[in-house]
């Protein structure tokens, strides 16, 4: 009943922000909004593994990149809707973070993350040479004039898209806390040494975190080749995305569903705003201002600092 009350209220938040941002009319706030709720996904998704479960995965850009080369062969193979291509991403991404996690999930620490780190640069390197996908050129998407819903601009729909997938995201979080999931990947967070001891099947826990947390990050890279219109392997598998996705869970909080979201929101707000009044070539240097300053002064982030 709890998760039901919840969902609920995420929903109308939804819908707030949505009425919102149509209430404004910008256009530009439609595309610094996609990118604060594409953030708000991917940092969700990396904590199922890194903040529940303790498994800190440097390889977020490919999964990422799955997503959004996915919609990539669908759009020159197909004429689905980008929501189906949305649920495709996801799926390959799940089924790929689950053989990662068969693979490399008897290792700890930083053997898995180097590991994590490895898988990335492996499939960067598929990408790259791969020509239907436009390799190392890149491939151009033509995007929609007008959104297929509600009418009006159609990357009023990609925000639209991503509002709806990040509320998806956050609620599917909070109910893996909350639940005996939830448990399990805490324990093996805690001391996995001591959860399998007490007959946790810790492989098969760490299995469903890799398989979930890849298939949320497929999921939020899928529509990206429509909002950039032009891929390629450097967008794609772009360092900002490994970096951000670590970070803001990291400054907000890994132990909590709430912890990536408030981290998403403050550093994906900065980086837009820092875009727009002085550089882009600023974001990175904001994260790592700001991940050195919470490392030092807030260990646990945002919401552990309030909790103490």
């Amino acid at each position: 009943m709890a998760n039901f009350r919840f969902g609920l209220a995420a929903v109308l938040v939804a819908v707030c922000v949505f009425v919102a941002a149509r209430a404004v009319g910008n256009q530009y706030l439609y595309f610094a909004g996609y990118v604060v709720l594409q953030y708000i996904v991917l940092a969700t998704a990396w904590n199922i593994l890194g903040g529940f479960t303790g498994y800190v995965n440097f390889g977020t850009a490919a999964f990422f990149a799955i997503g959004a080369y996915s919609s990539v062969v669908l759009h020159k193979t197909t004429s689905l809707p980008l929501p189906a291509m949305i649920v495709i991403g996801g799926l390959l991404s799940a089924v790929v973070g689950l053989a990662m996690g068969y693979l490399t999930l008897r290792l700890r620490g930083t053997f898995f993350s180097i590991a994590t780190l490895a898988m990335a640069v492996v499939v960067q390197t598929l990408v790259t040479n791969w020509e239907f996908v436009g390799g190392s050129r890149g491939a151009y998407v033509i995007r929609p004039a007008k959104s297929p819903v509600l009418g009006g601009n159609y990357i009023e729909y990609l925000f639209l898209l991503m509002l709806v997938l990040s509320v998806i995201a956050v609620i599917a979080a909070r109910a893996i806390q909350h639940s005996t999931l939830g448990l399990g990947f805490a324990s093996i967070r805690d001391d996995e040494g001591a959860a399998e001891a007490s007959g946790v099947p810790t492989l098969r826990l760490k299995l469903v975190a890799t398989a979930l947390s890849g298939g949320f990050m497929g999921m939020a890279g899928a529509p990206l080749p429509y909002y950039v219109t032009y891929l390629d392997p450097a967008s794609g598998f772009s360092l900002s995305y490994a970096v951000n996705t670590i970070a803001m869970p990291l400054i907000g909080g890994t132990a909590s569903w709430l912890g990536p979201v408030i981290g998403a929101v403050l550093l994906g707000t900065l980086q837009q705003v820092a875009t727009v009044t002085i550089s882009s070539a600023l974001s990175l240097l904001i994260v790592g201002v700001l991940l050195v300053l919470f490392v030092v002064a807030a260990p646990r982030g945002i919401i552990g600092w309030f909790q103490r």
